[in-house]
């Protein structure tokens, strides 16, 4: 057994809150649920895991369920190449590679040593899918107009996010942002942000991962037409000068 595995055997044992509805809920294997068990024992236990859930049951519910509440998603049916951008702790990246085994994964981050968790908790979980991307999504040349999803949570406003996303994505693929309660002005802002860009957003999808969860809402924007040359602007000009102000 690789010191991978071995590791990964000895996380997953760590985890001690039941993932048995979330196996039920999305048909996972038995194998899956290993490498969910991994990775939440990893960002329980591990010192230098970016995140500050840290109770067995807060990390199950607010990143691994809601990680894959998105599978309900039709964009998420049967993506080839997914990009999650700012991906942190690797949530959702992680567990939407080990949901979707046959889609490739792209973790885009800019911070060093989360990169270097993200990449020690995929090869202890096993994933051979996956694919760490230490840089931002503004310079992230290989990425354009090559993905059929793009993954956002908690990473910037909707209008920055659509900017982020819209150049990687081909056309016909959806941004899917993960979002609390709604804000009807942000909204709007990200609707006139997705016209210059090529995305038309959908109406905002209410998802309830857990029990308990109130006010988490799904934000699809699909790609209808080829995105603007100009875009992606410089590093950092989307946060400073973003799209859709009125």
């Amino acid at each position: 057994m690789s010191p991978a595995k071995a590791d990964g055997g000895q996380a997953a044992r760590g985890f001690s809150v039941s993932l048995r509805w979330l196996q039920s809920a999305h048909r996972l294997s038995v194998v899956q649920v290993e490498q969910l068990s991994t990775l939440g024992s990893m960002l329980v236990t591990d010192d230098l895991a970016p995140t500050t859930v840290r109770d067995p049951r807060g990390v199950r519910d607010d990143h691994l369920a809601d990680a894959l509440a998105a599978l309900a998603l039709p964009a998420l049916a049967n993506p080839g190449v997914i990009a999650d951008l700012g991906s942190g702790a690797g949530v959702p990246g992680l567990p939407l590679a080990v949901a979707l085994p046959s889609c490739t994964v792209f973790l885009v981050e800019g911070n060093g040593r989360k990169c270097e968790f993200i990449a020690r908790a995929a090869a202890a979980m096993g994933l051979r899918n996956v694919e760490v991307v230490h840089g931002r999504a503004e310079t992230w040349r290989a990425g354009l107009e090559r993905c059929d999803v793009v993954t956002a949570r908690a990473l910037a406003p909707l209008p920055v996010v659509a900017e982020y996303a819209a150049p990687l994505l081909q056309v016909g693929g959806s941004l899917v942002a993960w979002r609390g309660r709604r804000d009807l002005d942000e909204e709007a802002r990200a609707e006139r942000a997705a016209g210059v860009l090529g995305l038309s957003p959908l109406e905002p999808v209410r998802v309830r991962p857990y029990e308990g969860a109130e006010n988490r809402h799904l934000h699809v924007m699909v790609k209808q037409r080829t995105t603007p040359p100009r875009f992606p602007r410089r590093d950092g000009v989307a946060r400073k000068r973003p799209l859709g102000e009125s």
